[in-house]
């Protein structure tokens, strides 16, 4: 690491410590040449894939619009930002599992209903609705069957 008092190129490590939860690494380092101490934070770079659409474009995951989603189906819902924040980094998570480059924005779309379905069901038929496009009653009517059949579904809450 370069010192950014002098550009020496030859530093040595002081302490190092975990910080944020264990996400990243405090360093105290010292430049050999200037003497001057600094901090450098280290962080794991994680390359989230890139999204398939129906129409075949091609787009960077954008977190800004699963967030905008999740808001839009859970409006008015009884459910706390920390659940969905949650939901959110697990669904993160599982599409960096997949190890692909890139993946079809179906899959996202299931992994968000999948986890609708477990957060709030009101929710999860709304963002079916228009995931999938229903055009009548009666695919609203199999969406919240579907719901009942599932045990403790009957109630209205996954829990």
């Amino acid at each position: 690491m370069h010192c950014p008092f002098c550009g020496a190129d030859d530093t040595k490590v002081i302490d190092s410590r975990l910080v944020a939860d264990g996400d990243q690494v405090r360093r105290r380092r010292e430049c050999l040449n200037c003497r001057e101490r600094y901090t450098t934070y280290e962080v794991a770079e994680l390359v989230m894939p890139r999204v398939i659409k129906q129409n075949g474009n091609r787009e960077p995951f954008n977190e800004d619009k699963l967030r905008a989603g999740f808001l839009r189906a859970l409006e008015k819902r009884p459910v706390s930002m920390e659940d969905i924040e949650a939901d959110i980094t697990h669904i993160k998570h599982a599409l960096r599992a997949t190890g692909e480059r890139e993946v079809d924005s179906r899959v996202l779309g299931e992994l968000v209903m999948e986890h609708l379905k477990e957060l709030d069901q009101v929710a999860y038929v709304r963002f079916a609705s228009v995931y999938r496009s229903f055009q009548d009653i009666a695919e609203f009517r199999d969406a919240i069957e579907s719901l009942e059949a599932v045990p403790g579904g009957e109630d209205g809450s996954a829990s």
